[in-house]
C-alpha cells in the first residue's frame, strides 16, 4: 500500500454547532447556563483530556463575550479584566501568583471566571496557598467521557456526517484502539475522511490503523 500524505488541519471546531451533547457533560452545561450559581463567581469544569473540557470553554466565552486566556502562557498580569475570563488548562498556570491576582482582580469587579483543569481544585498540586484556596472555593463540575454505547453512537453520526461508509471491522477498530473520546474519534474520521479521498473510497483496517496510529497515545 503506498503511503499516503494528507495535509491534516490541526485546527479544532470549536464551535456550538460542533459539540456533541452527552450524559458526561450534561452536568456542565447546566452549571454553563448559570453563571450567577457559582461559587464566587468561579467554575472549574474537569476531566481527563479530550472530553470536551476546552470545547465547552470556547462555546461558552463565545457566548459571554469573555477573554480567552490560556494557563501555561499566564504570566505578568498588569491589567484588571474588563470582561469574563475563560482559562483553558487553569491547573497549569505558568505563573501562580499571576493566577492568583487575576482571580482577585475579577472577583472584585464581580466578572466571572471559567476555568479547565485535569483534576478537581482538590486534588491539584498548588504551591501558592492563597491561589489552592481561591480554587477550592470555586464550582467544580466533572466532565465525563461518554459510555462504549453513547462512543459507537458519536461515531456512526461522524462518520454519516461526511458521507463516509465504515465496515463493522473498522468501527471496532477506532473503538478499541483510540482513546475514549470524542476528540480522538473525530479526529479520526477527518483523516479517514480524506484518506478515502485519495484512496479511491476503499477504509480498509490497515489504511485506518495507519492513520490514527499516533492518536492512540493521546494524553
Amino acid at each position: 500500500m503506498r503511503q499516503l500524505l494528507l495535509p491534516f488541519d490541526q485546527r479544532p471546531d470549536y464551535s456550538a454547532d460542533n459539540f456533541w451533547s452527552n450524559s458526561g457533560n450534561a452536568l456542565a452545561q447546566r452549571w454553563l447556563a448559570n453563571p450567577s450559581g457559582w461559587t464566587n463567581g468561579r467554575l472549574v469544569l474537569w476531566g481527563e483530556s479530550g472530553c470536551g473540557k476546552t470545547h465547552l470553554l470556547h462555546i461558552w466565552a463565545d457566548a459571554n463575550q469573555a477573554k480567552i486566556l490560556h494557563g501555561p502562557h499566564l504570566r505578568d498580569v498588569q491589567e484588571a479584566p474588563s470582561c469574563a475570563l475563560a482559562i483553558d488548562d487553569a491547573d497549569m498556570p505558568a505563573d501562580e501568583i499571576a493566577m492568583l491576582h487575576l482571580l482577585n482582580a475579577a472577583a472584585e469587579a464581580g466578572l466571572p471566571v471559567l476555568m479547565t483543569a485535569r483534576l478537581p481544585p482538590a486534588r491539584q498540586t498548588v504551591r501558592l496557598p492563597d491561589l489552592a484556596s481561591r480554587l477550592r472555593a470555586s464550582l467544580a463540575a466533572e466532565v465525563r467521557t461518554p459510555d462504549d454505547a453513547a462512543l459507537a453512537i458519536f461515531l456512526t453520526r461522524l462518520a454519516a456526517s461526511r458521507q463516509l461508509v465504515l465496515d463493522i471491522h473498522v468501527q471496532n477498530l477506532l473503538l478499541s484502539h483510540l482513546p475514549r473520546t470524542p476528540a480522538a474519534l473525530a479526529e479520526a474520521i477527518v483523516r479517514l475522511d480524506r484518506a478515502a479521498l485519495a484512496n479511491g473510497g476503499k477504509i480498509t483496517r490497515t489504511l485506518a490503523l495507519s492513520l490514527i496510529n499516533d492518536l492512540r497515545i493521546i494524553d
